[in-house]
C-alpha cells in the first residue's frame, strides 16, 4: 500500500494513545507530555520532518475545541465574570503585545511592526493545559470560569492583532483608528453570526429528531460558525465561541436526552484526540524551528527567547494585580458590587499564563517572504515563541499543583465542592419527592401494583439521598455500588452465554447491553461522587 497520509496517521494515533496512557498512569498533564514527547521525537536520527500546516490547525482542529469549550461553559458563570474575563482576554492580550513590541524594539532592535507580530503571537494563554490541571485539582469554580472565559476570547484578540501587525510589516503603515473600528466590527459581527448559527442548528437538530443525525449536525456546527467569519477577514474564534455559549444556554431545552448521551461520548473522544494531536504536532516542529537558525543568529535568538519569556510572565502578574485592585481603589462602587478577591486568588490567576499550540501555530502563520524578500526576523520570532511555549507549559504547568497547595486554594475548592455536593443532594431529594407526589396523585386503579413497585423504588432512592445529605453513606453505600457492578458483570456474562448459544438475536443483545451500559455508567458516576 502506497498511502503517505495513512503511513503518518496510523503511527500518530498509536503514539497519542500510548502517551495518553502514560500520562494518566504517572499523573502528568497530557498536553505537557505530548509537547515534550513530540520535541524529543523530532530530533530522533532519521525521523522525517513532519511540518504542521497552520491552515489545518486553524480551519479543522481549532473550531471543535473552541465550540466544545463554549458548550461546556456555564453562560451564567461567564456573564457574572464578564468584567475580569474581558480585562484578561482583551486588555491583557493588547498590553502583552505592546510590552513585547517595545522590548523587542529597544532591546533587540526589531522594527516596531515585527515586535507587534511577536507580541501578538505570544500574548494569548492556552485554552487546554491549565484548565485540565485546575479541574483535576478541584479549585474554586469562579477561578476556573475566569480562566476558561479568558481562553475562549483571547485567541480572537491575538489573531486579529497579528493580522494588523503583519499587514503593517507588509505595507509599512498602520492606522490606530481604523484598527479599532475594524476590531469592534469583527467582534460584533462574529457574536451575531455565532448566535444565529447556534439558534439555527438547534432548530435543525430539533427538527431532525434523530440522535445520530443530531450528533453529526453538532459536529458540523463549529465549522459552520468558524469558516464564514474567517473567510470574511475575521478570526472565526468569537463566532465559534458565541455559538457554543448559545447552545450551552438553550440546548438543555431543545436537545433530547438520548442525543445528549451519545454526544457526551463522541465529543469527549473528539476533543481528547484533537488536543493531543495538536500538542504532539507542536512538539514535532522543534527541529524546523531550531534548524532555521543560522550560526550567526543563535545568540540573538536565545537572548530573544529568554527576554520575551520573562516579559510574558512579568506583564501578566503586573496586569492581573493592577486590574484587580486599582479600579476598586479609584471606583469604590466596583467593590460594593463585586468585592475584591484575596491575593491568593489573584496570584493563581496570574500564575496560569501557560502558552500552547495556538501561539506556535500563529508563529507559523507568519509569511516566509514579503514581495520576494525574507520576512524580517521570522526565525527569531519562531524560536522565541517556542521558548515561551515550552517554559510556560512545562515549567509553570508542572508547578501549578504545588502552587495551588501552597496557597491553600485547593482547600477553598474542596469546601466549595462539599457545598455543591450538599446542594446537589437537596436537588435530588426535591426531584424524588416530586416524583413521589406525582405517583400518589396518579389515578388509574388498575395500575395500583405498578404504583406500589415504583413507590418502593422511590422510597429507596429517597432514603439513599437522605443518607448522603447527612453524610451517613460511606463504606456501606460503596459496598452496595460495588456489589451492583459485580451483578452487572454476572449479567453480562449470562447474556454473552445466551448469545453464544444462539438463544438471543443481535438486536436483543445490543438493547440489553445498552441498558447495562447506562446502569453501569450511573453506578460508576455514583462511585466517583
Amino acid at each position: 500500500m502506497n498511502d503517505p497520509a495513512g503511513a503518518v496517521a496510523v503511527p500518530l494515533m498509536l503514539l497519542v494513545a500510548a502517551l495518553s496512557v502514560i500520562a494518566r498512569r504517572f499523573g502528568v498533564p497530557s498536553p505537557m507530555l505530548m509537547l515534550v514527547a513530540g520535541t524529543a521525537i523530532a530530533f530522533v536520527p532519521g525521523m522525517p520532518a513532519l511540518s504542521l500546516t497552520p491552515a489545518i490547525v486553524l480551519l479543522w482542529l481549532l473550531p471543535p475545541l473552541l465550540y466544545s469549550s463554549g458548550v461546556g461553559m456555564s453562560w451564567r458563570g461567564f456573564r457574572s465574570s464578564l468584567r475580569p474575563i474581558m480585562l484578561l482576554a482583551i486588555g491583557l492580550v493588547l498590553a502583552t503585545a505592546s510590552a513585547i513590541a517595545a522590548l523587542a524594539h529597544v532591546a533587540l532592535g526589531m522594527p516596531w511592526a515585527v515586535g507587534f507580530v511577536l507580541g501578538a503571537i505570544v500574548s494569548p494563554p492556552d485554552a487546554v493545559a491549565p484548565i485540565a490541571i485546575l479541574r483535576a485539582l478541584h479549585l474554586p469554580r469562579r477561578l476556573v470560569t475566569i480562566l476558561e472565559g479568558e481562553s475562549l476570547v483571547n485567541d480572537a484578540t491575538a489573531l486579529v492583532t497579528l493580522s494588523f501587525a503583519t499587514a503593517a510589516v507588509v505595507t509599512g503603515g498602520f492606522s490606530f483608528t481604523s484598527a479599532v473600528m475594524e476590531f469592534v466590527a469583527i467582534l460584533v459581527g462574529e457574536i451575531v453570526l455565532g448566535i444565529v448559527v447556534g439558534w439555527l442548528m438547534l432548530r435543525v437538530r430539533q427538527f431532525a429528531a434523530d440522535a445520530r443525525a443530531e450528533v453529526l449536525l453538532a459536529l458540523a456546527t463549529p465549522y459552520i460558525a468558524f469558516w464564514p467569519a474567517h473567510a470574511a477577514g475575521g478570526s472565526g474564534v468569537i463566532a465559534c465561541v458565541a455559538s457554543g455559549l448559545y447552545v450551552s444556554w438553550n440546548g438543555r431545552r431543545l436537545i433530547r436526552p438520548d442525543t445528549r448521551l451519545q454526544g457526551y461520548f463522541i465529543w469527549d473522544l473528539v476533543v481528547w484526540a484533537t488536543e493531543a494531536v495538536i500538542f504532539f504536532l507542536a512538539g514535532l516542529q522543534a527541529r524546523e524551528v531550531f534548524g532555521a537558525l543560522g550560526d550567526g543568529t543563535w545568540t540573538r535568538a536565545v537572548v530573544a527567547g529568554v527576554l520575551v519569556t520573562l516579559a510574558v510572565v512579568v506583564v501578566r502578574f503586573a496586569w492581573v494585580f493592577a486590574a484587580t485592585y486599582l479600579p476598586r481603589k479609584i471606583f469604590p462602587g466596583i467593590t460594593r458590587a463585586n468585592p475584591a478577591p484575596g491575593w491568593r486568588f489573584t496570584f493563581m490567576i496570574a500564575f496560569c499564563g501557560l502558552r500552547g499550540a495556538v501561539s506556535l501555530v500563529a508563529a507559523l502563520l507568519v509569511p516566509a517572504t514579503i514581495d520576494g524578500q525574507p520576512f524580517p526576523e521570522r526565525n527569531v520570532v519562531l524560536f522565541a515563541t517556542y521558548c515561551v511555549v515550552v517554559f510556560t507549559l512545562v515549567g509553570l504547568g508542572s508547578a501549578l499543583p504545588a502552587v495551588a497547595r501552597r496557597l491553600g486554594i485547593d482547600r477553598v475548592g474542596a469546601d466549595e465542592a462539599a457545598q455543591n455536593a450538599h446542594e446537589e443532594q437537596e436537588a435530588r431529594l426535591s426531584g424524588i419527592e416530586a416524583a413521589q407526589r406525582f405517583l400518589t396523585s396518579t389515578p388509574a386503579p388498575s395500575a395500583a401494583e405498578a404504583r406500589a413497585l415504583l413507590g418502593d423504588e422511590l422510597s429507596q432512592r429517597r432514603a439513599m439521598a437522605l443518607h448522603r445529605r447527612e453524610g451517613q453513606c460511606g463504606a456501606a453505600e460503596m459496598q452496595d455500588v460495588m456489589l451492583r457492578l459485580e451483578m452487572i458483570g454476572v449479567e453480562r456474562a449470562a447474556i454473552s452465554d445466551a448469545y453464544e448459544a444462539n438463544h438471543l438475536t443481535d438486536e436483543a443483545r445490543r438493547r440489553i447491553e445498552r441498558e447495562l451500559d447506562l446502569e453501569e455508567a450511573r453506578l460508576r458516576q455514583s462511585l466517583a461522587r
